[in-house]
C-alpha cells in the first residue's frame, strides 16, 4: 500500500516588527477550518522589513506591496480553491458556482 500524497503546503510570511502575527494566523486558522484534510500544512514564517506573503507549495499567490495590502478571506480562500480544487463550491463566500453554470 503507498502512502497518500500529502497536500499542499500554505506559508503566510509575515512582519513580526509590524505586529502582524496575529492577522496571519487568523488567516491560516481560516483556511483550516475551510480545507482541513486537504491541506498538507499551514505555516506561519516571520520575518521583517514589512513583508506579507503568502505560497502555496512554492508559487506566490498574494504579495502585501504587489497586490494592495492584505486579502481579505474571501480573496484568500479563493485563490487556495482555485489551486487545489477548482470546482469546490465556497458557499457563500463567493458565486464560483453561478459562474460554472452561466458559462
Amino acid at each position: 500500500m503507498t502512502a497518500p500524497k500529502p497536500g499542499p503546503r500554505i506559508a503566510i510570511t509575515y512582519c513580526s516588527m509590524c505586529n502582524w502575527l496575529l492577522r496571519s494566523a487568523w488567516m491560516a486558522q481560516e483556511l483550516l477550518q475551510t480545507f482541513g484534510q486537504d491541506l498538507g500544512e499551514v505555516v506561519l514564517i516571520p520575518r521583517t522589513g514589512g513583508i506579507f506573503q503568502i505560497h502555496y507549495d512554492g508559487d506566490l499567490i498574494w504579495d502585501r506591496t504587489v497586490d494592495g495590502g492584505f486579502p481579505d478571506v474571501k480573496q484568500l480562500k479563493q485563490r487556495v480553491r482555485d489551486r487545489l480544487d477548482p470546482e469546490r463550491d465556497l458557499g457563500h463566500l463567493d458565486d464560483h458556482k453561478k459562474k460554472l453554470v452561466q458559462s
